[in-house]
């Protein structure tokens, strides 16, 4: 299929690679000249000057940017995808974004017989270098069915949550949960730590019953090391936290411990660290 991929961030990169060796004609567009150059060195593939030439003849436009105001710039831009895309064409969002814009640029593609899904990830830079991400989407069930086997390159799990929205509505469900999970963690080790246990042999026995968690197994480490210079950074976190207890305002939902993190996840910041991975949170815990 011939396909588009804007955004050749860590995520965007690796992704766009994946459906390149999948046998796709991919033509990447990215701010940076020079990452666009570098990943058709790597992989073949085409680049273009704009989203809207890299979109022209695509059949699936794919993008992963960085918030709602890259999300409306990449799309509805004047050399936005919709400039370029043909009609019957389908527009693929992984950014993490708010469910509004979602929304929003569903309609007005739709306006011009384009569809469109948001699908945000989840799986960080290993999940995109691997090929297995989790998708939570957004859309109409024709529209998935179409873009599902494509997005299969390089993801584990593909799930149609409802209709549009939804999937960055399923994204704050997951970031929500990653932010208690890891705040009980940092916790737990530092309570260890204090203890003097062994925190190896703790993880070893914990770590195999009901307190088991994709961060304990992949984190825990780094975190006694107090090594946090990779991953996904703590200012990438709290701009989902934001939509999420944005979102809370308008449903209702109550965010008390979201709430919280999040003002732990300043202090952070306040520390040097919006860069650090979101392990990083024992560090206030641990600060001298």
């Amino acid at each position: 299929m011939k396909v588009a991929f804007i955004g050749l961030g860590v995520m965007g990169f690796p992704m766009a690679g994946h459906l390149q060796t999948a046998g796709h004609q991919v033509t990447v567009f990215n701010r940076t000249k020079a990452k666009a150059e570098d990943w058709c060195d790597r992989h073949g593939g085409n680049r273009a000057d704009t989203p809207a030439r890299a979109s022209r003849g695509a059949e699936i436009a794919f993008f992963c940017v960085g918030n709602d105001e890259d999300v409306g710039q990449v799309v509805l831009g004047e050399q936005g995808i919709l400039e370029g895309i043909d009609k019957g064409g389908i527009i693929v969002d992984h950014t993490t974004a708010s469910a509004d814009i979602a929304c929003e640029i569903a309609a007005i593609a739709a306006s011009k017989n384009v569809g469109f899904v948001d699908a945000p990830l989840s799986g960080g830079q290993l999940g995109a270098e691997n090929g297995q991400l989790t998708i939570m989407v957004g859309g109409d069930a024709d529209t998935f069915a179409r873009a599902q086997p494509v997005m299969d390159a390089y993801a584990k799990a593909i799930t149609l949550i409802g209709p549009v929205g939804s999937g960055q509505l399923a994204k704050m469900v997951n970031q929500i949960c990653i932010a208690g999970v890891v705040q009980g963690l940092s916790e737990a080790l530092h309570f260890a730590k204090s203890a003097d246990l062994d925190v190896p042999k703790v993880i070893e026995a914990i770590s195999k019953g009901a307190a088991q968690s994709w961060q304990m197994e992949n984190r825990w480490q780094n975190m006694v090391d107090n090594s946090f210079e990779f991953g996904f950074a703590v200012e990438w976190m709290r701009k989902d936290l934001k939509m999420a207890l944005e979102a809370a305002e308008g449903n209702g939902a109550n965010l008390e411990m979201t709430k919280l993190v999040d003002s732990f996840y300043s202090e952070i910041e306040d520390l040097g660290g919006s860069r650090w991975d979101t392990s990083s949170l024992i560090a206030r815990l641990e600060k001298e």
